[in-house]
């Protein structure tokens, strides 16, 4: 099989590339080793950085050692290698092709930041309003929409998580980003807000009070509560600041002059945006007033004149001119208005004229008139009061209100509304409905006119008729139907039908406009023209009666096409707006456990006061309210689209119009290693995990106890923030559970527990922990005697058991654990706390991406391998590493991830340099014969050095001390913002020397002399001071000793700094042949690997045949046979070119360096001398007797 493998490769070309699926410590550490081996890595990770579970993690065991200190040089290291590729927010979708020569598409999802332009400083990060529950802190805590996980991440860009646009923006015919402005609100920017909002509308203090508001009926807090009071809330922002105020955008006007017929909602939203995009405009209006019905329409007591005429008049400083009592019709037509050098037209006159109600006695009475002229009137002050009159009014909407509480204010005796529907099917506003009643109006409903009778052209009564409701009408609304015998007199002295609103089609004159059937005017319905070219109409002329915001996206979109009309390009067409009911759409959950908070109640004035005059009867929010009631938002998009980064972003980084792409990639092979996510307790629920807050999974846990998460290492309860006493840690949850598939051992539970156990202590000394376990598996090196030190040495309390439940006490939020111990007897203890320890499941998105690449995975799915090849897929060139492999811990998954490397790179070892690339340093700078200038740079290390160490002091002790030019601490020195600000000051300083105080140089220093070298210094003037490691984490009881101590690792590495000199490395050759030591099965496989490397390879075995141990085990339990496997690789490894065997050999002895051994063998009576690069020693082991 290998023999045809490798035949076909050398048909084809072979790619010297490999494709890492997963960015935690598996793919991190196979692709470090990839690229070391001189090929191009493709790490592609579907979350916004790399690190995974790891990078989570507080401390690893057995060691206790800082997990995010062990990670951090890992990021940086793969960071920061030429031949490594991160691809982040990136899914596979295919594979393609056969091992050598893969074609793997990817789906990345759009990031919104541009990462070459990104410098990670995080002003973006303070300016959001949007807070979400940290994914990353498993949602112990909050982040902004705009994030980076953890200050040592990488990449270290932010990024951006967005939703689909919220259904309230989507709602909104206009398109305003309601979101975005409420959100604004949240946080106190209400010039920001009407910013937002005049982005897409003009008018915000007259939507604030009479919008429809179809955001709200499509708000998701209404699946909690009641929805969020968006127009209120628009109102009260509206208030706070004037219009005029805001700075006009620079504008480069045009020549080209636009006239607008009309000066309503339409009309006004026409011009305001030809302003915006550089045009000027004429509106026409025939009324003496400018607003159209927003002047003459709508009571003053719902808008007051001052907040229109202060919007009309902001609008006019975008190039607006308006002529009231300029109407347009025979004298002044609107081919006078082309003629007169406009380049267009847009007609947005409205729908001003009454409709009939076409029965007997309508057109014989004066005091008979329609509404919406009565209305006018009013305003107008044509008309005088109603004192002691008895007034009627036909209608069921919005105007047919508006005209009874006018009357109401004007001393009319009794006011009555005819419907002839229910009020559920009442159009009207319910809030104007709630009103109208509260200010003593009668609605009769049900009730149908059907003639007005009276004397001498004076009206006196309605003949009226009693209905009932039949089948649905095209409104959907059931018919009202007669009911006969029903009739009925109401006496009125006036009477005002308001059934509805025609066009006044005065305006055309002589000009052959079309209409439509229902006597509107006839547009194309995606451009919005006439049927004559450059002539355009919308609003309630194009509509009939609609809403102030449908009439604004009207003139909005007629903006459009008038554009294009005049740069003389193709009219836009396929418009369409709003929701579709049928689409699916994504939004950020509605969390379940989410509080219930109750609507802000809007102000208003008493019902006995307002109906004296026409004072606005709705007030605004108090600030207080106004905020609190947008803090109900749910964030539906998560990001809010504010655009305050982009305003906060000086490096330009930020485009919010960013897009998904899809892109090929052509690789050699490929290494899944998509990790594994925790096992989700709630599947549990007998331990009360998401219905009691004190209970906690391990993972979450360990988010707590981090010093870069959301409690900053601080434990506390859930419930009352009270530091616990008593601690409970549950063992195999989600592990060795046939009952929910989970009857596999997920191998770190124990281990991690202990380790929390121990590490919790150190924290608070108070702390009394009990692990109940069923069995120990402490296996893995070092392990048992871990376990034994938290028994025995560490005040860990074991209790081998069987349990129950988990019982919260509803006042206290203590827990009993009900539970049967090792002699069989049911117990029951009380505990503050309570710890899951969770099992590993595979990721959820891990068995998607193996169904799309064709990959085998067990039915707990996990991926399927070989029994004795751990590494491998069902499909040829596909490996795997990690815990989608199996649960495993961090060491045995980087000794895994490495063997995936090897076999990965094995198969296009012939590619081998042809994609590789190198990194290039800036020029060294010389410092002979410079005085010292050190830098001296101390560490918090969360709170593993700044818990015990007293930092700030420490770095004050460092700047006093001779040549120390600058010394500052750092919450994460290692933390690639760090790193950046490093090499800055290096840069700033002129630094020469640099001390790092902080933890090991084993894990850490070629960390820091990369950043040396980055910023142009030798990497050997460096020297580094370790106050964890020999300081804080031994001298933990005594923080002043600490301090003091820390002070003088410094001043000695300080020291030391001064006499350090640059050292230069040099080139050498290097041997590139292995030397394997030890016959068995791990010799074998190494043997191999290297071989198929393209490395010749000497394979030295002590006895006389290979195979060790494996050959005498003849099958596993999973039905593997090991001898036979053993038997195989040892006629591979006899037959391949490239090894050479020697057994019943030793080596005696060895000499040089890295990447230059000779080796002297002995086999039989003959000394050998080998020379070779590597040596890996694989003797194997015996059993212990």
């Amino acid at each position: 099989m290998v023999e045809k493998e490798n035949l076909n490769l050398e048909q084809k070309k072979t790619i010297g590339a490999v494709m890492v699926v997963g960015g935690g410590i598996s793919g991190m550490q196979a692709s470090l080793d990839i690229a070391d081996s001189g090929f191009k890595v493709y790490l592609v990770e579907e979350n916004s950085t790399i690190g995974g579970i790891m990078a989570q993690l507080d401390k690893t065991f057995p060691t206790n050692d800082c997990s995010t200190c062990m990670i951090s040089p890992k990021l940086i290291e793969v960071a920061s290698n030429p031949n490594i590729e991160i691809i982040t927010r990136t899914r596979v979708e295919s594979i393609s092709g056969e091992p050598g020569n893969f074609k793997v598409r990817v789906k990345k999802r759009a990031r919104y930041i541009d990462l070459d332009k990104c410098t990670g400083c995080g002003e973006c990060s303070k300016v959001c309003p949007v807070d979400v529950p940290a994914d990353f802190d498993e949602y112990l805590g909050s982040r902004k929409a705009i994030y980076r996980h953890f200050p040592q991440a990488i990449p270290a860009e932010f990024a951006i998580d967005k939703a689909d646009r919220a259904p309230c923006t989507l709602a909104c015919p206009a398109g305003i980003n309601v979101q975005g402005y409420v959100a604004m609100i949240k946080v106190g920017k209400y010039r920001e807000v009407i910013e937002i909002i005049m982005r897409e509308m003009p008018l915000p203090g007259v939507l604030g009070r009479v919008c429809i508001h179809p955001c709200e009926k499509v708000c998701r807090r209404a699946e909690v509560d009641s929805a969020v009071a968006i127009r209120d809330l628009k109102r009260f922002a509206a208030d706070q600041v004037d219009p005029a105020s805001l700075p006009l955008p620079d504008i480069a006007w045009k020549d080209e002059r636009v006239a607008i017929i009309g000066s309503g909602p339409s009309g006004l939203a026409a011009g305001y945006f030809l302003g915006l995009a550089g045009y000027r405009s004429t509106i026409f209006e025939a009324l003496p007033v400018a607003g159209g019905m927003l002047a003459v329409g709508i009571p003053e007591y719902r808008l007051p004149e001052n907040v229109l005429q202060r919007e009309i008049e902001n609008i006019t400083r975008f190039g607006v001119t308006i002529k009231t009592g300029s109407p347009i019709g025979a004298d002044h037509t609107i081919e006078d208005l082309l003629n007169e050098g406009f380049s267009a037209v847009y007609i947005a006159v409205g729908a001003q004229k009454g409709v009939d109600l076409r029965i007997p006695g309508e057109k014989d009475f004066n005091n008979v008139q329609h509404g919406v002229q009565w209305l006018r009137d009013v305003k107008l002050k044509r008309t005088g009061r109603l004192d002691g009159k008895k007034v009627v009014v036909i209608g069921g909407g919005n105007s047919a209100v508006d005209s009874a509480r006018t009357a109401v204010r004007l001393g009319a005796r009794q006011v009555d509304i005819l419907y002839r529907r229910t009020r559920e099917e009442m159009p009207a506003d319910p809030d104007e409905i709630r009103d109208a009643v509260e200010e003593g109006i009668h609605i009769h409903f049900l009730v149908s006119p059907i003639e007005i009778k009276g004397a001498d052209n004076t009206a006196d009564s309605v003949v009226c008729i009693k209905n009932r409701l039949g089948t649905p009408d095209t409104s959907g609304r059931r018919r009202p139907v007669p009911v006969e015998g029903s009739e009925f007199t109401v006496a009125a002295d006036l009477i005002l039908p308001n059934i509805g609103q025609q066009l006044n089609n005065d305006f055309t004159g002589t000009t052959p406009i079309g209409f439509s059937r229902r006597g509107f005017i006839k547009v194309d319905s995606d451009t919005l023209e006439t049927d004559i070219k450059g002539v355009f109409a919308g609003g309630d002329a194009v509509m009939g009666p609609a809403s102030v915001i449908e009439a604004i996206e009207q003139g909005k979109r007629a903006v459009q096409s008038i554009l294009a009309f005049i740069a003389n390009e193709p009219l836009p067409s396929g418009y369409s707006t709003g929701l579709k009911p049928d689409q699916p759409r994504e939004y950020r959950p509605v969390d379940p456990d989410e509080q219930h908070l109750e609507r802000a109640p809007v102000p208003m004035a008493d019902a006995a006061e307002r109906i004296k005059d026409f004072r606005e009867t709705v007030f605004a929010f108090s600030e207080a309210s106004a905020e609190k009631e947008a803090a109900r938002c749910l964030d539906c998009g998560i990001c809010c689209e504010c655009l305050q980064c982009v305003t906060a972003c000086k490096a330009d980084a930020i485009f919010h119009d960013d897009a998904d792409v899809w892109e090929e990639i052509t690789v050699g092979s490929m290494i899944l290693a998509p990790g594994g996510k925790p096992f989700d307790a709630n599947l549990k629920p007998e331990y009360g995990h998401g219905r009691y807050p004190n209970v906690l999974t391990s993972i979450e846990y360990e988010r707590m106890i981090s010093a870069a998460g959301p409690f900053q290492g601080h434990i506390a309860r859930i419930s009352d923030r009270r530091e616990p006493k008593k601690m409970a840690w549950i063992q195999c949850v989600g592990s060795r559970d046939a009952s929910i598939g989970c009857d596999y051992c997920s191998y770190v539970c124990c281990m991690y527990a202990t380790k929390q156990a121990v590490i919790s202590r150190e924290h608070n000394p108070d702390i009394d922990p009990t692990i109940f376990y069923i069995d120990m598996r402490a296996q893995g090196k070092g392990f048992d005697r871990y376990y034994e030190r938290a028994r025995d040495q560490g005040g860990v309390r074991y209790v081998r058991s069987m349990i129950s439940r988990v019982v919260e006490n509803p006042q206290t939020h203590d827990l009993t654990i009900n539970y049967v111990d090792e002699a069989g007897q049911i117990q029951s203890e009380e505990f503050d706390m309570v710890i899951l320890s969770v099992g590993l499941r595979p990721h959820p998105e891990a068995g998607k991406l193996a169904a799309r690449l064709g990959i085998d995975v067990n039915r707990f799915g996990f991926c399927e391998t070989p029994p004795l090849d751990a590494v491998a897929t069902s499909r040829a060139g596909i490996f795997v590493s990690g815990v989608f492999q199996s649960p495993k811990d961090i060491p045995d998954t980087v000794i895994q991830s490495s063997g995936a490397a090897a076999a990965a790179t094995g198969i296009i070892s012939s590619a081998r340099g042809t994609l590789e690339s190198v990194t290039h340093y800036p020029r060294e700078k010389d410092i002979t014969g410079e005085s010292p200038r050190i830098g001296v740079f101390v560490c918090h290390c969360g709170i593993n050095i700044a818990s015990v160490v007293d930092v700030k002091s420490v770095s004050e002790y460092a700047s006093t001390l001779p040549d120390v030019v600058y010394a500052d601490d750092f919450l994460f020195t290692c933390s690639t913002d760090t790193q950046t600000e490093i090499r800055e000051i290096i840069l700033r300083e002129n630094l020469n020397r640099v001390v790092i105080a902080s933890c090991s140089p084993r894990t850490h220093e070629p960390l820091f002399q990369d950043t040396l070298q980055k910023a142009g210094l030798n990497k050997y003037l460096f020297e580094m001071a370790n106050i964890r490691d020999q300081d804080s984490w031994v001298h933990a009881k005594d923080k002043a000793g600490a301090t003091e101590k820390a002070k003088d690792l410094v001043r000695m590495s300080v020291a030391r700094s001064r006499k350090l000199q640059p050292l230069y490395e040099v080139s050498m050759k290097i041997t590139q042949k292995g030397l394997v030591i030890g016959g068995g099965l791990a010799g074998l496989t190494a043997t191999l690997a290297l071989a198929e490397q393209g490395y010749a390879t000497t394979l030295v075995e002590k006895s006389d045949v290979l195979g060790g141990n494996a050959l005498t085990l003849y099958y596993t339990e999973d039905g593997a046979r090991p001898a036979d496997y053993v038997k195989d690789l040892i006629r591979r490894v006899d037959q391949h070119p490239l090894t050479t065997v020697y057994t019943r050999a030793e080596v005696m002895d060895y000499s040089g360096v890295v990447g230059n051994f000779k080796c002297r063998i002995m086999t039989g009576d003959r000394k050998i001398e080998i020379a070779c690069g590597a040596v890996i020693i694989a003797t194997g082991a015996k059993e212990y007797r």
